[in-house]
């Protein structure tokens, strides 16, 4: 039977939203529930003006008009959740539902100490997995080690996600550059804008943006038994090799160049964001999460935005999961509130905002570039081109990885001793966890 209702490949049969009728006993607990609980407390740290930000605030009106509980929401930054959630989670002030990082140092530590509740039964209840498959499931499952792909679910998704470059086409257009289609174009087209004063490329790194950039640039020579021994721990990961030299090396001659700024070491995710908003650089290579954003935000900038040019894997995975901590007294009505998440009403909002929903209405999704954004990542699921992130592996990764790069980026440290220091402490940090015998 032809499906209706499908924009990712990897997604299935849309499932209606179904009554909210009591499912207690569904997920596991070691703390007393709530049957009729006033409110429940929600985490999340999306910006109010981006995709999910819109969509996640219409969850709760329908939540709230639905049972009569309350929400008491409060938005976090990605740090203050990233950095603090085991000391979080083990206190009396966790949130009754929360988005969290996906991956094997995130969610998946959390889930092994015991700290996320097991979804089985809510699964199962709503018919999540029907949604939820794929490489977009693999995310939301953890074994005991807190390796993804396997075992119980932990976490829950309602979007997907992917890094791309994006163009500012009027700065293209003002200096006479073509948009790049492959990397010999791309380097050309920015030394075109260096030639003209400008820094091509908005960069930030002391957050995340830089180290998608060098994980793209890795995946660009990485083979999948790299991908896999570096993410699921199947074999030695080569430091020294093709990849992942190529992807560094490239990076510092990408600065020597002034392709990136040496003064990008002490910016922000949002530092390189703005910049690309305002025109300062023509190109930023970010996720998907950006969209809705700069669709407010460049209204009236000519942009758009692709896959990273000649990708073969690129950075990205389901969206970040909602999870709810094992200390709530009030799962049942977390879990409610997560399958509204996942009706058509709030996936259609996250559509035409610049999001990339998994089980929304396509003949309800009324924005060109919204349509362009989600047929583009449909590609890349159907394609099997989801490469993950670099800093899944181990919990100290996000961290360690942007100190490297801002040795290299600064110049303090070559393409060797970066490898050999990124090598260490991968190690030390796999070793640590137990995810290896």
């Amino acid at each position: 039977m032809k499906l209706a209702r499908r924009l990712i490949a990897a997604g299935a049969v849309i499932a209606s939203l179904g009554g909210l009728v009591g499912v207690a006993g569904c997920g596991s607990s070691t703390a007393q529930q709530e049957t009729k609980p006033t409110s429940i407390k929600i985490w999340d740290y999306e910006e109010s003006d981006g995709a999910m930000g819109k969509a996640w605030a219409k969850a709760i009106t329908i939540f709230e008009k639905q049972t009569g509980v309350k929400v008491v929401f409060e938005k976090k930054s990605f740090e203050q959740i990233r950095q603090n959630a085991s000391q979080i989670l083990n206190s009396n002030d966790a949130p009754d539902v929360m988005e969290y990082n996906k991956g094997n140092a995130t969610a998946g530590l959390l889930a092994s100490q015991g700290l996320l509740s097991n979804l089985n039964g809510y699964v199962k209840k709503y018919g999540w997995d029907k949604k939820i498959t794929g490489s977009l499931a693999a995310t939301g499952k953890y074994d005991s080690k807190g390796v993804m792909g396997s075992g119980n679910w932990y976490g829950i998704t309602n979007y997907g996600e992917d890094v791309m470059m994006y163009y500012n086409k009027d700065m293209f257009k003002k200096y006479d550059i073509a948009i790049p289609t492959n990397m010999s174009e791309l380097e050309s087209a920015m030394q075109k804008f260096v030639d003209h004063g400008i820094t091509p490329l908005s960069e930030a790194v002391e957050e995340y943006p830089l180290q998608h950039l060098w994980w793209q640039l890795v995946l660009q020579k990485a083979s999948s038994e790299f991908i896999n021994s570096y993410e699921m721990y199947k074999g030695k990961v080569n430091w020294q090799g093709a990849a992942t030299t190529y992807a560094t090396q490239t990076i510092k001659d990408w600065v020597n160049k002034g392709y990136i700024s040496k003064n990008s070491t002490g910016l922000k995710a949002e530092d390189a964001g703005q910049n690309f908003i305002k025109g300062t650089s023509p190109m930023f290579f970010s996720g998907t999460w950006w969209f809705g954003r700069f669709q407010g935000d460049m209204a009236n900038v000519n942009w758009s935005a692709s896959t990273f040019p000649d990708a073969r894997k690129v950075p990205g995975s389901s969206g970040n999961i909602w999870v709810i901590p094992e200390n709530s007294k009030k799962k049942d009505y977390a879990a409610k509130f997560i399958n509204i998440t996942l009706s058509e009403e709030v996936q259609d909002l996250m559509g035409n905002a610049g999001g990339v929903p998994i089980a929304a209405t396509s003949s309800n999704i009324t924005d060109a570039k919204s349509k362009e954004l989600i047929a583009s990542f449909n590609k890349v699921v159907k394609n099997n081109q989801l490469g993950f992130y670099p800093d899944w592996p181990t919990s100290t990764f996000y961290d360690e990885l942007n100190s490297s790069l801002q040795e290299l980026v600064n110049g303090t440290t070559g393409v060797s001793g970066v490898l050999q220091e990124l090598e260490a402490n991968y190690n030390k940090g796999v070793k640590s966890a137990g995810y290896t015998s």
